[in-house]
């Protein structure tokens, strides 16, 4: 599995861009391939794809996207084309709202997608995404990273962890009083 790749774009498609690290050309899909320019040095998301008749690499500039992607792929009958499509077009946050407000209208737009889909999109999506933890994801203290990842080694799962790191102080606390804090609320 591949998290990331940071090299420079070396092609660009209607569908996909060529990205060189060490000598090696990686063909990724991404949503938009024109937000790209040729010559950049990026660091690309990855989601490694992989079926009977395709080993693929989709691309994303931010993990949220990639989450997104993620998310809408395994909704029934959404396959990465159509999530592709949705991200192409739309910002996660619109995505979200469009879930949250039950805007069935809002997917129909997307090439491939229709109404069965768009309905299917909101009913299995719908109440499981937030922008507000979307926002503060996105500036989460560094530390917090080290208090998650201190929780996870004790056996807590992610929810527990999300849930109380939403509550610890985002300050000049150090590492340990904030693993202290977050078992304390966590009990």
């Amino acid at each position: 599995m591949y998290n990331y790749i940071n090299g420079t774009v070396t092609y660009i498609t209607s569908s996909n861009i060529t990205i060189e690290n060490s000598g090696i050309g990686y063909l990724i899909l991404v949503p938009n391939p024109y937000q790209f320019t040729k010559g950049e040095t990026i660091t690309i998301f990855l989601h490694h794809y992989v079926r009977e008749d395709a080993i693929l690499l989709y691309g994303f500039r931010t993990i949220d996207e990639r989450d997104m992607f993620l998310r809408l792929i395994n909704v029934k009958g959404l396959g990465p084309k159509g999530a592709l499509a949705i991200l192409a077009s739309s910002s996660v946050s619109e995505i979200i709202n469009a879930i949250n407000e039950a805007n069935a209208s809002f997917f129909i737009r997307f090439p491939g997608i229709g109404t069965k889909s768009s309905q299917q999109i909101i009913l299995d999506l719908k109440g499981k995404l937030d922008i507000n933890n979307l926002e503060k994801t996105n500036k989460l203290n560094p530390k917090f990273e080290d208090v998650s990842q201190a929780l996870k080694a004790l056996g807590y799962n992610s929810t527990e962890i999300k849930t109380v790191i939403k509550k610890l102080p985002n300050d000049d606390t150090s590492v340990a009083e904030l693993i202290k804090q977050a078992l304390r609320l966590i009990r």
